[in-house]
């Protein structure tokens, strides 16, 4: 395989530059046997999902149809004291990404866990897509989109799109309270467990940490990265864009998870 040029399925060429990088990042996999992968919403940009301000160009003003900025439409707040309002804007942002599924980046590390000895993700999305591709050690620090609860009696279910939820907001079949999704909205706390999983697998550290697709401008998605930095253990940052952790990595890859992931593991496992 020439290093110069490595040819991505159907999306052009990537430069010598990244694709030493990549080989890099490949020989670093061998002999590791716990890996961190920390996803944000770039993850899921192959799959068609952008960020939720530009979901469909929903949300490129700085207000909704309601005279309202949409973090306040997606507040907790907003949610017990006007649910309706919450679940309007919900359900328009579920229904324009419902075709879309996990991509070739959540299959890769779904893979990667099959084959490693310790293989966690802790992802910022609420789509999913990690579970759906086969991740089975997955912290969703956000909660997940699919899974309801009802605010009064805790009631739950969980649903493959709203298109089954028979009013707006849905209602409790048991006890006729708002349901809602299992989601942190805007001011509200992480959930518990969650928390505690992520600090218990943290404290046994990992040999190798990776930044995907995430802006990293939470300090709970931070930290790792900067812990792995005083544990001198090595750190890879795939996302085209600038960071908070851009300058804290040891390798940085320009390009989108799909392309850049599919690679690295292709090459990691070649003799």
């Amino acid at each position: 395989m020439l290093r110069e040029i490595i040819l991505s399925r159907g999306r052009g060429l990537i430069s010598k530059l990244e694709a030493d990088k990549i080989h890099k990042v490949s020989s670093l996999l061998k002999g590791r046997k716990s890996i961190l992968f920390i996803t944000g919403a770039g993850i899921s940009a192959d799959s068609g999902l952008p960020t939720y301000r530009g979901i469909g160009g929903l949300y490129n003003d700085t207000t909704t149809e309601d005279g309202i900025p949409i973090e306040m439409a997606l507040a907790g707040e907003t949610l017990y004291t006007h649910p309706e309002v919450t679940w309007k804007y919900l359900s328009q942002i579920e229904k324009n990404c419902r075709q879309a599924k996990f991509n070739r980046a959540h299959q890769v590390i779904a893979e990667v866990e099959r084959i490693f000895e310790r293989v966690w993700v802790l992802t910022q999305n609420i789509d999913g897509f990690h579970r759906d591709a086969g991740s089975e050690n997955v912290i969703e620090i956000h909660g997940n989109m699919h899974k309801l609860i009802c605010l009064k009696c805790k009631w739950r279910t969980r649903v493959k799109d709203y298109s089954q939820l028979s009013s707006m907001p849905p209602l409790c079949p048991k006890c006729e309270g708002v349901v809602r999704p299992e989601v942190v909205f805007f001011g509200e706390m992480l959930p518990d467990y969650e928390c505690q999983v992520l600090a218990e697998e943290l404290s046994r550290g990992f040999d190798i940490y990776f930044s995907i697709g995430t802006t990293s401008v939470f300090p709970y998605i931070q930290q790792p990265i900067i812990e792995a930095k005083r544990l001198k253990r090595p750190t890879i940052e795939i996302n085209p864009a600038q960071t908070e952790v851009s300058h804290l990595v040891d390798i940085k890859i320009n390009l989108g998870a799909a392309v850049a992931l599919d690679k690295i593991w292709d090459i990691s496992r070649t003799p």
